[in-house]
């Protein structure tokens, strides 16, 4: 088969439950647009929601928290993950399931607290002194080993750098020579290396190589401007729990023993609040001298009524905590007993002393136009055109069944689509769909009808 031949199929983008959200879709005056950011309705629930992304925006929400509530299929979730794209990359958005606390390894209430300190971030602002240049010298210098035998050991190191303005040719450590070879550093590399600590990083290939017949790719990099010795700011963004990681880690020795000790330890280990609040203290004075900068971000926990009252009290005692992020819950329950309890009924499953203390969003259903407008749109980002009468049918159905299940016949049908070598879903496919997947409420009728199922 010649080169020619092979033919690869055109890759399509894999689609997810909510690849089409891309935003609020608000105007500049945070007027909710009927279709607009992957939305369609919702009109009041966007609007508080750019209210609530305002406030986050503003410093004004720290340690509240916002309550999504609404019918299944809603868009509860969409929502939430509309608030993290509004807010950008450099906020932390931190997405759980209530179930998601219950672990064999870790108590609850430090899964939650772990999850609280994934959703702040500290942006750290520092101003290094660096050496930065391309390497025209790269010069190891031995001397006789001091302990004796015939060996050489490497004294220093000479390296030369260049930069627009000039060259400097500097005298390293032996332990520097490690790292230059690690990082495969050779004559002709963009290199920069920070002045206290010795830690060397490779950029490139200066460009002026970018000639040079190479079989592998090459990532060339212009020569650096300004003089080889400068300072420069570094802006490093981590969130609380990386820095608790970090100095939770146990620091064993080198011995092997040590080393299978540590292998042997469960991949989860707790983290004392006595080292939170160390960490804290440190955090706090870095903000107080201007270093860093805290970034509450959105802790969103989806099917909030999955909690116990357990979590219920330490979410409480969380959210009043001098660094807190904001925390978005949602529920599709109404009226519901509080797990934990026997015989505490209360609004969405969450105990009266908390709800006092959440924004609540509503979500309503759609209507058949909005509902007919959402299926068009996902069939768009899965690649399934429908014609307009399965449009219409997959609409009604959903307002018969469900949005969800009317969505999920969409891949099927396709499928069925392509076999008949058709170019739009037709209400055929979307029939013989239905016959071959059953939605909740026929599947319920089948498992009446057949007793013998619930023995």
């Amino acid at each position: 088969m010649s080169e020619n031949e092979v033919q690869t199929k055109p890759a399509r983008d894999r689609a997810a439950a909510h690849t089409h959200i891309k935003g609020l879709g608000l105007d500049e005056n945070g007027v909710a647009r009927p279709v607009d950011g992957g939305f369609v309705g919702q009109e009041q629930a966007r609007e508080a929601c750019g209210v609530i992304v305002d406030m986050i925006k503003a410093r004004k929400l720290s340690g509240k928290a916002v309550l999504l509530a609404g019918a299944p299929g809603t868009g509860k979730t969409a929502l939430a993950l509309a608030v993290s794209q509004e807010l950008g990359p450099k906020v932390p958005f931190c997405p759980i399931v209530g179930s998601e606390l219950y672990s064999a390894e870790v108590k609850k209430t430090e899964a939650l607290m772990e999850n609280f300190r994934r959703a702040i971030g500290i942006r750290i602002k520092e101003v290094k002194e660096v050496y930065e240049g391309e390497v025209v010298e790269l010069t190891p210098e031995e001397t006789e080993n001091p302990l004796g035998g015939y060996g050489k050991s490497i004294s220093h190191v000479l390296v030369g750098l260049k930069t627009a303005k000039g060259t400097k040719t500097l005298k390293l450590d032996p332990s520097i020579y490690e790292s230059i070879q690690k990082e495969k550093v050779s004559v002709g590399d963009v290199v920069y290396i920070e002045a206290n600590t010795g830690a060397i990083k490779r950029v490139g290939r200066s460009d002026v190589y970018a000639t040079e017949f190479d079989l592998e790719a090459e990532e060339y990099v212009p020569l650096p401007k300004g003089d080889v010795h400068k300072k420069k700011e570094i802006v490093q963004d981590v969130t609380l729990h990386d820095l608790d990681s970090a100095n939770a880690r146990p620091q064993g020795g080198q011995d092997i023993m040590s080393m299978m000790g540590q292998l042997m330890k469960p991949r989860k280990t707790e983290i004392t609040e006595k080292l939170r609040t160390e960490i804290n203290k440190v955090v706090q004075k870095y903000i107080n001298q201007g270093v860093a900068e805290l970034v509450p971000g959105v802790l969103f926990i989806d099917e909030v009524h999955m909690l116990d009252l357990e979590c219920f009290t330490y979410l409480n005692r969380a959210l009043e905590s001098e660094i807190a992020p904001i925390v978005i819950l949602a529920t599709n329950r109404g009226k519901a007993v509080v797990r934990g309890t026997d015989d505490i009924i209360a609004p969405h499953g969450i105990p009266p002393d908390l709800v006092d203390r959440l924004l609540i969003v509503r979500t309503l259903n759609y209507t058949l136009e909005e509902t007919r407008a959402i299926i068009e749109r996902r069939s768009k980002t899965e690649h399934s055109p429908l014609s307009p009468e399965s449009s219409e049918k997959l609409a009604l159905l959903a307002a018969e069944t469900s949005m969800r299940y009317a969505l999920q016949l969409l891949a099927p049908a396709y499928i069925l689509t392509e076999i008949r070598k058709g170019d739009a879903i037709s209400v055929q496919d979307i029939d013989e769909a239905r016959l071959l997947f059953l939605d909740a409420k026929r599947s319920t009728q089948i498992l009446e009808q057949n007793s013998k199922f619930l023995e």
